[in-house]
């Protein structure tokens, strides 16, 4: 399948093309960058305005195979000579029209900034610092990012709920957008667990990604390198443990995510449902955390926000007790009590918030599992 870029890649690529025609007066057509992942991602520019102090244009976005509802937005980039302060900056960064403002804490930038993720920033700065550097420009410069449908588009995201008014997010981390064919992940599980099968374990260990496995690797000192990366596939990959013969499974992974699996999710994409606030807001309830702080549970954007108002009330560690009970509830029930099922919850921020019972002597398995393979 094939692969696309993110609104940060073009974001980035526009503002490097309007920075070069800015200082040099010149027209150009195409432009390339250098994303994260190390790939070159060359755009054609669209909608060029130049003026004297001013130059805008626009790169297509392009998803690749992905399904995603910004394929096809115009990412915009406008880069002006400021004569502004600007906090011992060179280049400032802030969003226009059609590019979401944060409303409330706990995302990615802070409150009344321009929705554009921190890797967004460091791309567009990167390449607008590379011009200067070619021409020898040590002036001020500002770049503005819009997107000129982000407004209609924003209405089919998460982030009017998230906090994120007026826009879309400039997102990606890679610069990459990496097609997920549904049947295409589920084949690779399919294909991994049948493989673990095929070595004699009867138990497997599974996280949704990378975050999982680096997190045990980094607490408990478990290198899960045979381990399975589920994705959003919760359900699909129980049902086909269950299918090849597992006897136990230990689910690890952050609590934005498997939150939902404690209301019998099994599917934890954002596009398929999101009940953490109001699941988190009902173990509360059963934990007695007061009223008030339950109504501020229901109105946090992110997960890591919620742990925080729990944390602060000392109720966190009983409220993700009963969360990882009942995603362990759900895991036994869709096993149809087949397969033991087992789970740690964690944040980056908390470290592990909750383990099952069982999880003691997974450490046991897992550590005689990597003595073997030494």
């Amino acid at each position: 399948m094939r692969c696309g870029f993110t609104t940060g890649s073009c974001a980035a690529a526009a503002a490097k093309a309007a920075a070069y025609m800015l200082l040099t007066g010149k027209i150009k057509t195409e432009v390339s960058i250098e994303t994260p992942k190390g790939l070159t991602y060359t755009a054609k520019l669209e909608d060029i305005k130049r003026s004297e102090d001013k130059v805008s244009c626009g790169v297509r976005k392009d998803g690749g195979d992905d399904p995603d509802i910004t394929t096809g937005a115009l990412i915009c980039a406008e880069v002006s000579i400021s004569c502004e302060e600007m906090t011992g900056e060179k280049i400032e960064i802030d969003g226009g029209t059609g590019v979401g403002r944060v409303t409330k804490p706990g995302l990615d930038q802070p409150v009344g900034r321009a929705a554009i993720n921190h890797v967004p920033r460091e791309m567009i700065e990167k390449e607008v610092r590379q011009i200067c550097r070619l021409l020898d420009y040590e002036g001020r410069l500002k770049v503005i990012i819009s997107v000129p449908d982000g407004e209609r588009l924003a209405k089919q995201t998460f982030n009017p709920r998230l906090g994120i008014a007026g826009g879309i997010s400039i997102l990606g981390t890679s610069g990459i957008v990496e097609p997920m064919s549904q049947r295409a992940i589920l084949d690779t599980i399919k294909a991994e667990l049948n493989q673990r099968r095929a070595e004699g374990f009867d138990y497997v260990a599974v996280s949704p990604g990378n975050y999982g496995l680096d997190f045990m690797r980094r607490t408990y000192g478990y290198d899960l390198d045979k381990s399975i990366k589920c994705s959003n596939f919760i359900g699909d990959t129980v049902d086909m443990a269950v299918e090849l013969g597992f006897r136990k499974m230990l689910l690890t992974g952050h609590a934005g995510k498997l939150i939902k699996v404690a209301g019998g999710i099994m599917n934890t994409h954002s596009r398929e449902a999101d009940c953490r606030m109001e699941l988190l807001a009902a173990f509360s309830v059963m934990e007695n955390v007061e009223t008030g702080l339950i109504h501020k549970i229901l109105e946090c954007p992110t997960t890591q926000e919620a742990v925080d108002i729990l944390d602060g009330s000392g109720k966190l560690r009983p409220v993700m007790e009963l969360a990882v009970n009942r995603i362990c509830y759900y895991l036994n029930k869709r096993a149809n009590d087949r397969l033991l099922a087992d789970c740690i919850l964690y944040t980056d921020k908390n470290g592990e918030l909750a383990k099952s019972k069982g999880v003691t002597e997974w450490f046991t398995l897992l550590a005689q599992e990597q003595v073997r393979r030494i």
